[in-house]
């Protein structure tokens, strides 16, 4: 039997997810790069669903299977967990070509496996759905394996957001992210760029946060409801749009640079919020983007060409040691973080940070925040953002360097975005504004 090409290229990036740690999103380009554009859509629904959903697809075959999961051959537990993902959660696939055609998977690389999935899978089309129905959310381990996380990142948000918020939140995670894009007004406006998408994006102008806590609007930004591939269009290519999340905007709308000031963007690669701030600035001023990577600085400034902001300066240095003899108007550090607010879109990073690691990023992070007060002029405005919900990351990193520097900065707000709640990734900002006259660091 013959098995779809979307299916072939979803159970190639599964392997290299779950046996050689590869990032979905990475694999799945060079997998699908030759596929249609609806097998494609197909093979990206069927790797992200698998992979999101792996903690409630292997408690469902743990029912089925009596030897331990993690001992089968790693093409069978691949091949039992994309059957399984089409019987159970997606819907309108027939039942009959995800059996067969994951057997057909299983037995290229495994042919004693084969009869083990067949076997498996055929029950799971009598008796999966009700093992799924039975699952509830009542605690934060029952929550974990129907919305198919790790135990500790469900405790977490229970303890930090209550039970409600925490559900809302789980549940979230597992529905696509929103589409946004943000027009580049260094190369063009938000009616005419309106006007140049296509009709089937249904693109319309970012709506209003309906919050009440002082965030900025987004003038420049787009929402899509319908198919677009960004990356491929004249647009892009243009420099005209960058995809971003409405929460990445936000960032640099909080830190709201004007023209003719010195900024200093650190940990500033891939791009989006160093283009939007230089945009927001008119092209006019200075900007330092301090990008460690040297790969991703010079990432970093082909971006900037792209985007029509030549002018930023990229400097390829650690942000914590990097210093300027003249001090900035405005500084923005956007540090690496656990990107728990990103599940939607990085459909393996859940399975990546350890509850441990939260607590290591957030010394790093500390680190990085008192690099940026050091290069503030008195007067001047931070913002500290990461694009995750975890307390130690955001508020606590805060909190501490408030105290720290008690009487030299003082808050101008704060703000946690929640995916459940205001419907793009989950961000926490913070600006901060150095108060006159106090001493430096």
């Amino acid at each position: 039997m013959s098995v779809a090409p979307s299916r072939r290229a979803a159970f190639t990036v599964l392997r290299r997810v779950f046996e050689d740690g590869s990032f979905a999103d990475r694999a799945l380009h060079t997998a699908a790069a030759d596929l249609s554009q609806r097998d494609r859509a197909l093979a990206t629904v069927l790797v992200y669903g698998t992979v999101q959903r792996k903690r409630t697809l292997d408690y469902i075959l743990s029912k089925f299977v009596t030897r331990d999961l993690e001992g089968l051959d790693p093409p069978v537990l691949a091949a039992l967990r994309l059957g399984l993902f089409q019987i159970v959660l997606l819907g309108g696939v027939s039942d009959y070509a995800a059996v067969n055609e994951s057997v057909e998977l299983a037995k290229a690389s495994s042919p004693g496996g084969a009869q083990l999935v067949n076997a498996v899978l055929r029950r799971a089309t009598r008796d999966g759905q009700k093992l799924l129905d039975r699952l509830d959310d009542k605690t934060a381990t029952h929550a974990a394996v129907l919305h198919s996380v790790p135990d500790w990142l469900a405790e977490l948000w229970w303890e930090e957001l209550g039970p409600d918020e925490a559900r809302a939140l789980l549940s979230c995670v597992n529905r696509p992210a929103e589409n946004a894009l943000r027009v580049n007004t260094l190369r063009g406006d938000l009616a005419t760029t309106l006007e140049a998408l296509p009709p089937a994006s249904q693109a319309q102008p970012a709506p209003a946060w309906g919050r009440a806590d002082g965030l900025p609007e987004l003038a420049e930004g787009l929402v899509l409801s319908g198919a677009f591939d960004a990356y491929g269009s004249e647009l892009w290519q243009q420099g005209r749009i960058m995809p971003q999340s409405r929460a990445s905007m936000l960032v640099a709308r909080v830190l709201d640079p004007q023209p003719g000031e010195r900024v200093l963007d650190l940990c500033a690669a891939p791009g989006g919020k160093t283009t939007h701030l230089f945009a927001l600035m008119g092209g006019e001023g200075e900007l330092t983007a301090v990008e460690v990577h040297p790969g991703r600085a010079r990432a970093l400034q082909e971006t900037c060409e792209l985007m029509g902001a030549q002018a930023v300066q990229v400097v390829n240095a650690d942000a914590r040691s990097f210093s300027s003899e003249q001090l900035f108007d405005r500084v923005l550090v956007d540090p690496p973080c656990s990107g728990l607010g990103t599940l939607q879109s990085r459909p393996d990073l859940r399975w990546q940070p350890r509850r441990a690691d939260v607590g290591e990023l957030a010394v790093k992070q500390a680190e990085l925040l008192r690099a940026a007060a050091s290069q503030l002029k008195p007067g001047g405005s931070l913002v500290y953002s990461v694009c995750t919900v975890s307390k130690a990351e955001g508020e606590h990193v805060v909190d501490a360097f408030l105290a720290e520097r008690r009487g030299d900065f003082v808050s101008d707000g704060r703000w946690q975005l929640l995916p459940s709640r205001d419907g793009t990734d989950g961000f926490f900002l913070s600006k901060l504004r150095h108060t006159p006259n106090a001493p430096l660091i």
